[in-house]
């Protein structure tokens, strides 16, 4: 591999993760490609990383972000975890990405880069490595959108393709994503150690997270029983944003969980239209496991599962330690529907707390399920007062709950102008509607116009401007009898 100068784009790698023990990963080099083309860069994201946007897009750059070239002071590494899938455990790893190591950014923060598409690896379990560039282009808008509503998710810097044809039901062009994150430990990454590593070695793992990650916990009593209970914190609080919003993860696998509490693979996600508790996407997923309404229940699991790998670390004796992890667990219900709660509460652009709260928030889901109104334009019109626009416009059950709503509001101390910029701050605009993903992933795919796909990220990049231009992007896709289904990405 040819060697470049980092700081001619601006790299400032440091490789942690790389000097924990073999057991976690593998040294691997990204397999050269043909022809690599910049499809899309995020210039914002890469400013802020501290890059040479002008540096990222001349041929040199380009083929860093495709593997071709490798960094000084990069490490290309493929990580080992395993995981949960739809309920089964499984060794796994990284079968077609590559950590290239971690970017010190100029505010002296932290983030993986890695390289999805790269090639094979260790644990390709005979896969080609390689990635479609339609699935790759749909992480880069989803996990955007998903950035700009305020959830904690991996970014993309970029899509490169790279100019060879990718080979699955069809022959499709391949691409490389240059996806972003503040760690990719995986709860399936501590399964791994649990599993096939030693007590020294989940040691060192649960010390590594919680320097990286949770740095004010060092001198806690009970260090990783603290680890446990931050992990429980932030995914308690991701969730629920996933679920204000209406977004559908898909896979759910404890492989997809970041310790982080970031948002990790965008495989068959998708937001959802009419609201309902069972929707289900993800083509995979036939018996509903990842349902929308399935997702803190799921999430509560994936926990469990990440607590039973620290139990040899909570406590010498084993009974002790599954107490101790079985209150912590305990927690996440309540802090999620907490969280849950007051975030509903601000989309109705209510501030303070009464009892009858949760009824109210329940009528009110009850009659969109029941009448099959969209979820996103539904507090979008309750919003701006735009009722003729509703599904539930002129049915009894919702003029019964309008009037309890307004009633409940007026028992407030702030004005309606307040309650009306609190609900505006907490309905997005739009989401990347399926229909919309769909149509702009086309162009660019099959015709090559990216110009469908820059427009709708610039309309998605700030969700609660609520302007003119983001309109067009509310509507609503016609009616079909076929469902819409989404597939893992590869």
């Amino acid at each position: 591999m040819i060697q470049v100068k980092a700081t001619e784009i601006g790299w400032n790698f440091v490789n942690s993760y790389a000097r924990l023990p073999q057991l976690f990963h593998s040294n691997t080099n990204p397999t050269p490609v043909i022809s690599p083309k910049l499809a899309i860069l995020n210039l914002s994201l890469a400013v802020s990383l501290g890059l040479n946007v002008e540096a990222l897009q001349s041929k040199d750059g380009i083929a860093m972000l495709a593997g071709n070239q490798i960094p000084q002071g990069a490490m290309p590494i493929a990580q080992a975890y395993a995981g949960h899938q739809f309920g089964y455990f499984t060794k796994l790893g990284d079968g077609r990405a590559l950590l290239l190591g971690e970017q010190i950014t100029p505010q002296g923060e932290r983030f993986d880069i890695q390289l999805k598409g790269s090639g094979e690896t260790p644990y390709s379990r005979r896969g080609d490595g390689r990635a479609v560039l339609g699935p790759m282009l749909r992480e880069y808008i989803i996990s955007e959108a998903m950035h700009s509503l305020g959830i904690p998710t991996t970014r993309s810097l970029a899509v490169v393709t790279t100019g060879e044809s990718v080979f699955r039901e069809t022959e499709q062009p391949g691409a490389i994503l240059v996806r972003i994150a503040a760690s990719h430990l995986r709860v399936g990454t501590f399964q791994y150690a649990a599993k096939w590593g030693t007590i020294d070695d989940l040691r060192v793992l649960a010390d590594y997270t919680l320097q990286r990650h949770f740095p004010d916990v060092e001198d806690d009593e009970n260090r990783y029983l603290t680890l446990l209970q931050q992990v429980i914190i932030r995914q308690s609080i991701l969730i629920a944003k996933w679920q204000l919003v209406g977004f559908i993860h898909g896979v759910m696998n404890t492989d997809n969980m970041a310790v982080s509490g970031e948002t990790i693979d965008y495989g068959p996600c998708a937001f959802m239209d009419a609201y309902n508790p069972a929707t289900v996407f993800s083509s995979i997923d036939v018996h509903g496991r990842y349902a929308y309404g399935n997702q803190p229940p799921i999430a509560e699991w994936n926990l469990a599962r990440f607590a039973e790998t620290l139990l040899p670390l909570l406590h010498p004796d084993q009974k002790q330690a599954e107490r101790l992890a079985q209150d912590t667990l305990a927690d996440f219900a309540e802090i999620y529907y907490c969280n849950w709660l007051a975030g509903m509460r601000s989309k109705l652009g209510i501030f303070n707390v009464e009892e009858q709260d949760e009824v109210l928030i329940k009528r009110l889901l009850d009659i969109m399920e029941k009448y099959k109104a969209d979820y996103t334009n539904t507090f979008r019109s309750l919003t701006f007062n735009t009722l003729e626009d509703m599904t539930l416009f002129g049915t009894s059950e919702f003029s019964q709950w309008y009037q309890l709503w307004q009633t409940r509001r007026e028992r407030q101390p702030e004005s309606k102008d307040s309650s009306q910029q609190l609900m505006k701050s907490c309905n997005p605009a739009l989401i990347p509607r399926n229909h919309r993903v769909e149509a702009v992933l086309d162009a660019a795919v099959k015709r090559q116009d990216y110009s469908p796909l820059e427009r709708f990220l610039t309309a998605l990049a700030n969700p609660y401007a609520h302007s003119l231009e983001q309109a067009e992007y509310a509507v609503l896709p016609e009616p079909t009898m076929r469902p819409y289904r989404t597939f893992c990405g590869t």
